[in-house]
């Protein structure tokens, strides 16, 4: 089967396309034939060598869905035929984070899903619904569950809450649409006005272009009447915290989510505890979660924003075209 590996040395030019053999599936496992995957900041942190420092070589990506082709001796959570997604930390079942649940991550610890074939444990899947296609579901794994956790779970989402969305990319698209399924009022940025005409279209009640309004947290707080929004999905990280701190609300919800614009940066500490603010670092959830995530998406038919698709050999393209930044949604790659 096709593989694409980090070889020898971090960087995008060390991907390249491998043979490995098929899988088997021992007890409790199944092997996945993988029908598409999609594309996260994460994965281009890790091809780059700045997501963390794993043995090589090793298969990128942590998002795909595909169809179980076997199943090992024990196994009675799905069956061969099944259309499934594999979770991204495939031993967080349910409840809180814990260590032991987010120790193992595909295309991390684990080997990852740019590949032809996965095996996994029959519980570290879960069953797709039928009007999602094979793409549009591999594009769920982490931005869809991500966002989930961020406004519905830690956030405690409900109508007529306003959230402040950073961004257009995967995680902040998914937030748009969760959001208003749940009759919040959303407010979103973007140095790209054309892209905040798209976010309008999907539903944004409020646009800032981040590049022409410098202070686009007081901006936003200008949206609710000066008393500040009460959800922040927070991706840009160092450079974006403060501005977060300017939106919200006394007593509001910040979702720490990503880190494109920087990891270290100094903070005002006595605004975070004047407001109040509930602050709440988020990395993706579990599988329960992604089970309660497809029924409301059913619920309310959402469909993923896809904004391109690459084949498997063209991964290094694909990341690249995520490093530029132009995207708007989710990025996909096909597989089968």
């Amino acid at each position: 089967m096709r593989a694409m590996e980090i070889r020898g040395a971090y960087g995008l030019e060390n991907l390249a396309l491998a043979e490995r053999d098929v899988p088997k599936a021992g007890p409790g496992q199944i092997v996945v034939r993988l029908k598409a995957a999609c594309l996260n900041y994460r994965d281009l942190a890790t091809v780059m060598g700045m997501g963390g420092q794993y043995p090589l070589p090793l298969v990128p990506l942590s998002d795909s869905a595909g169809e179980v082709v076997e199943a090992g001796e024990g196994v009675s959570r799905v069956a061969v035929g099944d259309r499934v997604c594999p979770i991204f930390f495939p031993t967080w079942h349910a409840g809180g984070p814990t260590v032991e649940g987010l120790s193992k991550a595909l295309g991390g610890t684990l080997d990852g899903c740019a590949q032809d074939y996965l095996l996994i444990g029959e519980d570290g899947v879960v069953k797709l619904p039928d009007y999602l296609s094979d793409m549009e579901a591999a594009m769920l794994p982490c931005a869809a569950l991500t966002a989930w956790r961020a406004l519905i779970v830690e956030g405690n989402l409900k109508a007529g809450d306003t959230v402040l969305v950073q961004g257009t990319g995967g995680v902040s698209i998914f937030a748009l649409q969760f959001a208003k399924a749940a009759g919040a009022r959303v407010i979103i940025t973007s140095s790209s006005d054309e892209k905040l005409e798209r976010a309008k279209a999907l539903g944004a009640d409020h646009t800032i272009n981040y590049s022409q309004t410098k202070d686009w947290g007081r901006a936003a707080r200008g949206f609710t009447g000066s008393v500040g929004v009460d959800h922040v999905v927070e991706v840009g990280g160092a450079e974006t915290f403060t501005q977060s701190l300017a939106a919200i609300r006394v007593g509001g919800h910040i979702a720490v989510i990503g880190l494109l614009s920087g990891v270290v940066k100094d903070m005002n500490v006595a605004t975070m505890f004047s407001q109040n603010a509930r602050i709440h670092g988020i990395t993706v959830g579990s599988r329960a979660h992604f089970e309660d995530m497809l029924k409301a998406m059913a619920l309310h038919e959402i469909r993923p924003v896809i904004d391109s698709t690459y084949g498997l050999e063209e991964l290094q393209a694909g990341l690249g075209h995520m490093g530029a930044a132009g995207h708007f949604g989710k990025i996909g790659i096909e597989i089968a």
